[in-house]
């Protein structure tokens, strides 16, 4: 599985409408590790530079102002480039 949707730079008012400005934050420095979702995550990229390789998949570059969803179940590896800073939201 490695459908990650992007929508870049999302409008304003789609960030409040969906809340992501209260959601929780998450930090992580330059740095690469494998990653598997239990659950879906949507998060809003605040700062930082990332490819994603979903396993057996294209990579996809994210970055500040990305809007991110990765499906549950989905196996990649995170390289992280410049460091990141996102709010972050899980949902089954």
């Amino acid at each position: 599985m490695s459908d990650v949707k992007v929508v870049r730079q999302p409008l304003p008012d789609e960030i409040k409408k969906q809340g992501i400005l209260d959601w929780g934050i998450w930090t992580k420095e330059v740095s690469r590790f494998p990653w598997t979702y239990d659950a879906t995550e949507t998060c809003y990229f605040l700062e930082g530079e990332v490819v994603v390789t979903p396993e057996g998949g294209e990579p996809v570059q994210i970055g500040k102002g990305d809007l991110v969803t990765f499906p549950k179940g989905m196996s990649c590896t995170w390289d992280i480039r410049k460091p990141v800073r996102k709010h972050y939201s899980f949902e089954d």
